[in-house]
């Protein structure tokens, strides 16, 4: 089972500096190069500046990363950063408005330290998503140059009997440590739960129990968490160390899995290759496929407002103003799918986007790991808009990976293809830093 426990987080002394909302972030993997420099803008201590530091004219290989680790000792010296003095759980609550609904939902969970393991049968921590080898480099030179953790792996914790989120639900009644709205309007509410008073330890001790009692689904964050791996592997081989040490863990954001998640789809575009009619011809090797009025009427049934079909097996499909529903035929799939996975990997939608997609126009794995044929894409009216301009040949509209088949596939030990999932909302970097002493 995975191990929990309290720690001692670096957190923002708000008398240094000033409004919490400046100086924090999203995580470094959703920043663009302009978001970056803008947040690096907003103010001088952004955690940007530790979690995805700038290149400046000039600098030597890797000079970036040395820079954030000294920025990181400057903070802790002049008081930027304080320590906290005892070890603590920290719950975080997300208030947010699911995209395109309208529909106001809350999310909770909690920061703690994770004992690191190797994935296998029988470990505490399970991946559901492939990784690539340039992010987790990245992170493993950031790592090295900070011996600090910013942004946290998120991992839904099952809790049947409910007991994490009534413990939860209790400490939304205490007096928070953080509130800050972040510039995607949702509301991030932080808690401290030391280990000094009764309360607070009781009910630190009910949320690690709970989050410790079975197996752990890494929700988001899977570069982070290998990453570490090589870190802490990479420092037992320096030297025998008898103990558990703080580089055997890392900053680990648990989410109750029994409370209303939101997981948003990531359309494809494939910027060159079949499209117009000969793409929906090709297409009917594999699909029947239904033509649409419009973009509209493709929009509509694909938005998240309506109601997910029963139908498991659909991608909506733009390309030379022509719209349609690809509706999967099993008979024609079958034999095209991994025979050795199980049930809910071989038919999930962007595994069979993926096998079309080689088989019609010759984009496999490899090309879709980074060869630029293929984009990605959070908003679908955007995916469409880059066929209107000319920026790609089709666009293809996925629905929502269920959370059912991640949690069914990790339990089974498999993975799925890159980009299967996007868990909303993201959770802030810099409420709560993670260094790696005791």
């Amino acid at each position: 089972m995975p191990e929990l426990r309290p720690f001692r987080a670096l957190r923002y002394d708000v008398s240094s500096v000033g409004d919490l909302g400046d100086v924090v972030s999203p995580p470094y993997d959703v920043i663009s190069p302009a978001r970056q420099q803008s947040l690096a803008r907003r103010h001088p201590r952004n955690v940007v500046r530790l979690d995805l530091p700038l290149d400046q004219a000039g600098d030597p290989p890797d000079e970036r990363y040395r820079r954030a680790g000294r920025d990181l000792a400057a903070w802790r010296s002049e008081g930027t950063l304080r320590k906290d003095r005892l070890p603590a759980v920290y719950p975080y609550e997300q208030a947010y408005v699911v995209p395109g609904t309208g529909q106001p939902r809350v999310r909770r969970g909690f920061f703690a330290r994770l004992r690191i393991e190797e994935f296998g049968p029988d470990s505490g921590v399970r991946p559901h998503e492939r990784t690539l080898s340039a992010p987790k480099e990245d992170r493993y030179r950031l790592l090295r140059a900070t011996g600090m953790n910013a942004s946290p792996v998120v991992l839904l914790a099952e809790d049947p009997d409910g007991e994490a989120m009534r413990a939860l639900d209790a400490v939304c009644r205490l007096d928070t440590v953080a509130d800050v709205t972040d510039d995607a309007g949702v509301r991030n509410r932080l808690w401290q739960l030391a280990t000094d008073e009764a309360e607070t330890a009781s009910l630190s001790s009910a949320l690690l129990r709970a989050g410790s009692a079975r197996p752990l689904t890494i929700a988001d964050g899977h570069h982070r968490y290998e990453t570490a791996l090589r870190y802490r592997d990479e420092r037992r081989r320096e030297r025998e160390y008898p103990e558990a040490e703080p580089f055997d863990y890392l900053l680990a954001l648990i989410v109750p899995a029994t409370q209303p998640l939101t997981i948003l789809p990531t359309h494809r575009i494939v910027r060159d290759g079949l499209s117009g009619d000969a793409l929906l011809d090709a297409a009917r090797s594999l699909f029947d496929v239904e033509r649409l009025s419009g973009r509209d009427e493709l929009l509509d049934a694909f938005s998240p407002q309506g109601p997910r079909p029963a139908e498991d097996h659909r991608i909506g499909t733009w390309t030379a103003g022509v719209g349609a529903v690809l509706h999967a035929r099993s008979a024609a799939f079958e034999p095209l799918l991994d025979e050795d996975a199980s049930p809910a990997l071989r038919w999930l939608d962007v595994n069979l986007l993926a096998v079309a997609l080689e088989r019609l126009a010759g984009i496999g794995p490899r090309t879709a790991a980074g060869g630029g044929r293929i984009g990605y894409v959070k908003d679908a009216e955007q995916a469409l808009g880059a066929v209107d301009r000319g920026e790609a040949g089709a666009a293809f509209l996925l629905d929502p990976t269920r959370l059912e088949d991640v949690l069914r596939i990790a339990a089974a030990g498999e993975v799925m293809p890159q980009k299967s999932t996007y868990f909303f909302p993201k959770q802030l970097t810099g409420l709560v830093l993670n260094p790696h002493e005791w």
